[in-house]
Formats: C-alpha cells, structure tokens, sequence
C-alpha cells in the first residue's frame, strides 16, 4: 500500500534508498553508472543533491532495475524493496497435495501458525478427527497405502490441536454429515459400526475440547465454501485435489477469512449445537 509523503520528503528519502541499496549490493557510483548508462556525475548528484527534485522515471527504473528493487521503494510509495514479480511469487504459491495424512507441509503450516486462530472448509469430515477404524476404511480399501502411517500422522495433529494454543474453528456444509450418517455418495459402503464409532468419537472431542475446537454446519443450497484453511493472519490455503493454492499478502488472507467468518455466522447449527445433533443422528443408523 502506498504511504502518503511530503514531496519535500520524497527527495531525501530517494537519496537514502538509493545509498542503502548500493550499499547491500556493494555497488559503486562508477558501477551503478555503468550499469544505468549515465555519467558517473549523474549518479553522485542523485546522491548528494540536497534540494526537493527527484531524478526522471527512466532514471528511477533504470537504478531499480540495476539494483534489484523496485521504484515504487526507491520512491517511498512503499516499504517493501521487492520487484514486483517477486512481491506476488512470495505472495501467491501453488505446491503439491499428496492424498495423504502424512504431509511435512500442512503440519508445518499449523506449526508456524501455533497461537493463531485456524479456520478450516475441509473437503469431508476433518482427518484429525476420524477413528482408527475410519482411517482404516479411508486408506486401505480405496487408496491402498499404510493405515498405519494415516493412523500415526491423525494422532499427531490431534496431539498438537490438544496441546498449542491455537483455536480450531471448522465449518462443514451439513450435507456432509447427513451423506456420512447415511452412509452415501463418499461413505458409501462404510459399516454402520464404524459410523457410530465415529459420531461417539467426534462429540467428546467436541465436548472435551470446546471452546478450543468449534465445529459448525452451513446449508450448501445457500453457500458455498472450497476446501480451505486459514491459518491466522499469516497464510490461507485453497484445496484444488492435486495442489494447494497458498496465499500469504494480507489482503487476500483477510477476505478468504471474510469469507469463511460470513460462514460462520450464516451456519444451521452452532458449535453449542453440533453434538447434540450428532447424536440424534446416530440415532438414524440404528
């Protein structure tokens, strides 16, 4: 975001840039003239001039150029050195998202966010809060991998939820749960034992870890949410199947945590309500 200056302080702002930027460069006036195509003169006076007059823009690019940073920097029209090829490669990254529990990233990513809110759109019921037994069901029969290792990696996300400082808050559209309980669509063939496993384990983890954990329930026909999580006010990530879409400049972590905070407060059911209603499902499966 661009700061508002006084033009009589643009000038001696330019100049300190300037000097600051050949400094970490190591690069000389001779250098940096060379480098720009002017005469070395050019280059001191940009540096020593005392008065309120800034360079031309050919000027400003050429030394932004020539010094890796950016004119708007150069300028003070913002505090970030950064080109702005580079501004948005850190701001916006995509990396790959193996069908697994076992992903060194998305650990990483709570751990850097530990005593940050997370705010979680999961793409079915949350993987750190699934049962032996549905893990079992998950990774074996459809995906062919070690439930082991699935088993291993949801105990040690659970593990870190109980044990940081960070609030879970989780909205899930409540077809999800109604297609779980009835054991359709995704759950299509998962035992009835395993679902009511299931369900038990989930509402005492609810009420063991409330207000920590807050799971609450959207009405799909009226919203829509891609799988996301937003981890504080430092990152937020977009589930596309193969890859997570990661974002990490402030604007648009703030409006995907609009977005997910809009869910929140439009949901069916809140988090006060989600275990009862869990229950009285289960009575459904009988």
């Amino acid at each position: 975001m661009s700061q508002k200056i006084d033009k009589r302080a643009r000038a001696p702002l330019f100049r300190d840039r300037l000097a600051r930027a050949m400094g970490e460069k190591a690069v000389t006036q001779a250098g940096l003239a060379r480098m720009v195509g002017v005469d070395r003169s050019t280059i001191s006076q940009l540096l020593s001039d005392d008065g309120a007059r800034l360079p031309n823009a050919q000027v400003v690019a050429e030394c932004a150029a020539a010094l890796d940073v950016s004119a708007d920097w150069l300028l003070g029209l913002t505090e970030r050195p950064e080109q702005l090829a580079e501004v948005l490669a850190a701001a916006m990254t995509m990396t790959e998202a193996p069908r697994a529990l076992i992903d060194e990233t998305i650990f990483g990513w709570h751990q850097e966010a530990a005593g940050y809110k997370i705010r979680h759109v999961p793409a079915m019921l949350p993987d750190m809060l699934k049962t032996h037994a549905m893990l079992r069901w998950e990774y074996e029969a459809h995906l062919g991998r070690s439930a082991d290792q699935a088993i291993g990696a949801s105990e040690d996300r659970l593990g870190f939820m109980r044990s940081n400082r960070s609030d879970y808050e989780i909205a899930l559209p409540i077809f999800e749960v109604q297609s779980f309980v009835a054991a359709e669509g995704y759950y299509r063939g998962l035992p009835a034992g395993v679902r009511r496993q299931q369900i038990d384990w989930l509402v005492a983890l609810c009420e063991q870890l409330y207000p920590t954990l807050r799971i609450y329930l959207y009405d799909a026909r009226r919203l829509y949410s891609s799988p996301v999580t937003v981890f504080g006010p430092l990152l937020a990530v977009v589930y596309l199947g193969r890859h997570y879409l990661v974002f990490r400049d402030t604007e648009r972590v703030a409006g995907i945590t609009a977005h997910f905070d809009f869910l929140v407060r439009e949901a069916s059911h809140g988090a006060r309500e989600f275990p009862a209603l869990l229950k009285d499902m289960a009575r459904e499966i009988g």
